[in-house]
């Protein structure tokens, strides 16, 4: 890529079954000049499609604004149904600085795209992370808490009026969340039991909010079609909390009920350095450098 500034963005939208759905609201990514689609993944048991994409600024932006119109046409949240928590129909949509922009950058992007589907599609839109009107709406846990179907009420209370949009909750839409933040690596580690409450009692542990790991945000997930439950992670700063650091601690605490880890996943992109960070844990390799990549030499 040629471009002087590129500008990353990763909307989730609430939709992870209908591909012809989710077929139309990722065509606003595709074809574009100035915006390239990196990857997208759905899934059933979540309901959920995340979307990867890169682009110049104000291409990305005009990409983002379309593909939230079409989710919001085609996604009615009162018929939805899935593991993973949401409040709207595109549930949020982060913004990451990768070349050329700072995070300054991205936080006034999240602003001028939350105003503008606010405006548009009559949406309300949290600011959210480095975005934040406020310290308690920096969290999206926070944020998004009550769902789609609490947001009704919680939307009314003067602490949670929306920072662009109308102090209600979109009819089939919802709300959505906006923001600017450090790049994120969603990692999900599979248990060998169908017991969610064994899963939530695992992600309790291991996430910040409940005395674990720094940079780590956690929750246990149904896999109903598999049989399986999922710890479903976020690490929000990998260079501080690696993933390695993330597996080890749930097969730790996995132990104590009996259980194994059965696989992981990565959903969407992740940083290079993030995987041979475990590599070389995994691996002991001593003194490693990002030189030694063969793919990192070639694209020099």
């Amino acid at each position: 890529m040629s471009w002087s500034k590129i500008m990353e963005c990763v909307p989730n939208f609430s939709e992870g079954r209908d591909l012809e759905k989710i077929e139309k609201i990722v065509s606003a990514f595709r074809a574009k000049e100035g915006v390239k689609l990196l990857d997208y993944s759905n899934d059933t048991d979540h309901n959920r499609c995340v979307v990867t994409v890169v682009g110049e600024p104000e291409a990305l932006k005009a990409a983002v604004i379309e593909a939230v119109g079409k989710a919001v046409e085609l996604i009615d949240l009162n018929k939805h149904e899935g593991q993973h928590p949401r409040m709207g129909a595109v549930d949020v949509v982060p913004f990451i600085p990768i070349k050329g922009c700072t995070m300054d950058d991205a936080v006034a992007m999240s602003k001028e795209v939350g105003a503008k589907i606010a405006e548009l599609y009559n949406l309300p839109v949290f600011l959210y992370e480095k975005s934040a009107s406020a310290p308690y709406r920096e969290n999206l846990a926070a944020v998004r808490k009550g769902e789609f179907e609490g947001m009704a009420e919680k939307i009314k209370q003067p602490e949670w009026h929306p920072d662009f949009g109308p102090a209600e909750r979109h009819a089939t839409a919802g709300t959505v969340a906006v923001g600017a933040r450090m790049p994120l690596v969603a990692f999900n580690i599979n248990l060998n039991t169908p017991s969610l409450d064994i899963a939530h009692s695992i992600a309790k542990r291991i996430r910040f909010i409940g005395g674990g790991l720094r940079f780590c945000k956690a929750m246990g997930v149904d896999l109903t079609e598999r049989g399986i439950t999922q710890v479903s992670i976020n690490m929000t700063d990998y260079s501080k909390t690696a993933l390695y650091q993330a597996f080890e601690m749930v097969k730790y605490e996995a132990r104590r009920y009996g259980v194994s880890i059965v696989g992981s996943e990565i959903i969407g992109l992740v940083p290079m350095a993030a995987l041979i960070d475990t590599a070389e844990y995994y691996l002991g390799i001593e003194n490693f450098s990002m030189d030694q990549v063969l793919e990192s030499r070639i694209m020099e």
